[in-house]
């Protein structure tokens, strides 16, 4: 699934996003992330700053979805499968990313959502509906 420039832009201009993640007991948990960003038009980076039990779930079960906080600006869900950096070229991109913002932030990991399925989430007669 390709993320147009509208979405892309949204993400990135977007001061959090919410991930939602599940355990192999398929026990839910949503939290906001502050750096969010689309690598391409069908991958999104997302710096592991301060998360537990979400990347503690992200290795158990690599399934995620995000939204931004406004959705009025972007009414979408992004839902995929991540990979998960912990050196190398994406982590070291976060690491610098993250320290440009905050000298004080120690990242752990480097999440890349591959983005595989995009819904509406837009109030209204489509909201849920999968975009094609």
């Amino acid at each position: 699934m390709v993320l147009s420039t509208e979405m892309m832009d949204s993400i990135e201009k977007s001061n959090i996003v919410f991930l939602a993640t599940t355990n192999k007991e398929d026990d839910p948990n949503v939290v906001p992330i502050g750096l969010a960003r689309p690598l391409d038009n069908e991958t999104v980076l997302l710096v592991a700053n301060f998360m537990k039990k979400t990347y503690e779930n992200l290795k158990e079960n690599p399934k995620a979805a995000i939204v931004v906080a406004d959705v009025t600006k972007c009414p979408y869900q992004f839902k995929g499968n991540v990979e998960i950096h912990e050196s190398g070229k994406y982590f070291d991109d976060a690491v610098e990313w993250a320290k440009s913002v905050m000298a004080q932030l120690n990242p752990k990991g480097a999440v890349l959502l591959k983005v595989d399925e995009i819904y509406s989430v837009q109030p209204g007669p489509d909201a849920g509906k999968k975009i094609e």
